[in-house]
């Protein structure tokens, strides 16, 4: 569960490194630039397919070309790199996803002095709010791809506009921050910059916790060049990025501070929920129940805390449509859509959720047991990972949040699963029905092939000096440099 946090040393050649990286970042950047702006994708999404390939391939090739920069040389190009990354998801509007148009009404709503959970988007009673960029009027406008109507001759660009919101109270404040710090008429501009904003936030929390856990800085740029932080984390401007933030700052803080560590988690779910899933890792080894209470009791105390002014002010549930959402996806009904996609290769449909909920315990149990305490984030990656392969989600933004774990932890096998959630994302027929299965397949055979390859390091002829140096079983990995 565990990298090896020894430092590499310097090779050879440092200027040519250094200069090969750049060179390569150059490239990585360039290539995203028409990824994000590809006129055609509403025609064929599948026309992404190459750019996504090509950056992915880049962002690997400098990665791998850090390895070999000297060490005072690393923290400014991952710096200057992160800064490239995200400024390239601001070239363009939103291309693969509309949900920050959401954002940009609730904002609004709120501004208004509504509860962005009393009303639709389509309500009448909010007609007063609309303006002709979220809800452009004539044939003409709202011919454009992605438009729903809402009344005759009047169309949106919000997607669902006839459903509550879903996102919780942490996300909810963030868009009115935005709304109320933005200039007029800047649209979607504001919410792509704190997109990037917290994109970056995310690279310095990672550095930052990489260097108080005495390791290498070098992983940072699994999340700092990754192609996905600039489609999904700036140019889709989606929220996943400030949960992960939250989420990066209190696997930081929980190893030192249960306390405060529980009540960033508990912002990071009322961000966006799916940071829940990281509390295991935040348990791993944790005996008393003391201990597991000083993270659990806050968490659920902020939770409880900020939804509270939203649930005196509002008249409707301030759970929006997340039922809904949850049976639109296909998790309450393993038959439908792609989910449960690879255990539905092996085992009735009718299983799937049964299964997912015996395999999740299984993992949760043994890294509670065998994980390191001063590592939450490689229990957590652990956790966090089974989940999509066992769930294989349709929505390629939510890998962000695993995105950040392999930054934290350098297990770079697991990034697998976020290209199989973009390529799946933009172009689910690719392979035709088994495109799921396929693309969540090659990313769970690639985290196997990690794993074995882990594992094969400390058997053998290494092992006996691997115990000498860590003093305990590789099974349960030190937190000392080098095990």
């Amino acid at each position: 569960m565990n990298e090896p946090r020894r430092r590499p040393p310097d090779h050879p050649r440092p200027r040519l490194w250094t200069a090969v990286t750049a060179l390569l970042l150059a490239a990585l950047t360039a290539v995203l630039v028409p990824a994000v702006r590809d006129a055609g994708y509403f025609a064929d999404p599948a026309g992404l397919i190459p750019w996504y390939a090509a950056a992915w391939a880049l962002f690997a090739a400098a990665v791998w070309s850090l390895r070999r920069v000297p060490q005072r040389r690393v923290v400014p190009l991952v710096l200057a790199g992160a800064l490239a990354v995200a400024a390239v998801g601001l070239t363009g509007p939103p291309l693969t996803s509309t949900d920050s148009f959401r954002y940009a009404w609730d904002g609004r709503v709120q501004a208004a002095g509504i509860s962005p959970y009393d009303h639709a988007p389509a309500d009448p009673a909010l007609r007063g709010l609309r303006d002709g960029w979220l809800f452009p009027r004539g044939r003409a406008a709202c011919a454009g791809p992605d438009r729903a109507a809402v009344e005759p001759g009047v169309c949106t660009r919000i997607n669902r506009p006839a459903v509550h919101t879903i996102y919780p109270p942490v996300a909810e404040g963030y868009f009115a921050l935005v709304h109320v710090l933005s200039p007029p008429g800047v649209r979607h501009k504001a919410l792509q910059a704190g997109g990037a904003l917290t994109a970056l936030g995310v690279t310095g929390a990672l550095l930052l916790v990489r260097r108080r856990a005495g390791a290498d800085p070098r992983a940072a740029a699994y999340w700092a060049w990754c192609p996905a932080v600039a489609v999904e984390a700036v140019n889709d401007a989606h929220v996943d990025g400030l949960a992960v933030l939250l989420s990066v700052a209190a696997l930081g803080v929980v190893v030192r501070r249960r306390a405060a560590g529980g009540a960033l988690f508990g912002l990071a779910v009322a961000a966006k929920l799916l940071p829940a899933v990281l509390l295991p890792g935040a348990l791993a080894g944790v005996r008393r129940w003391r201990d597991a209470a000083a993270v659990l009791l806050p968490a659920a105390a902020v939770v409880g805390l900020v939804y509270l002014p939203y649930a005196l002010v509002s008249r409707s549930s301030v759970f929006g449509y997340l039922g809904g959402y949850a049976e639109e996806e296909g998790y309450q009904d393993p038959a439908a859509g792609g989910r449960y996609a690879l255990l539905r290769l092996v085992l009735p449909a009718s299983w799937a959720v049964p299964a997912v909920a015996v395999g999740m315990v299984a993992v949760v149990a043994y890294v509670w047991w065998r994980g390191d305490p001063l590592r939450p984030w490689s229990g957590a990656l652990t956790v966090t990972g089974t989940a999509f392969l066992l769930m294989t989600p349709g929505y390629s933004w939510y890998a962000l949040l695993l995105v950040s774990l392999v930054a934290l932890d350098g297990r770079a096998e697991w990034l697998g699963v976020a290209v199989a959630g973009a390529v799946a994302y933009v172009a689910p027929r690719l392979l035709g029905g088994v495109t799921v299965q396929v693309l969540y397949g090659l990313a769970a055979g690639a985290v196997l092939a990690g794993w074995a390859a882990r594992a094969g390091r400390v058997s053998g002829p290494g092992r006996r000096a691997w115990l000498s140096r860590c003093g305990r079983s590789p099974r349960r990995p030190s937190s000392r440099a080098g095990c």
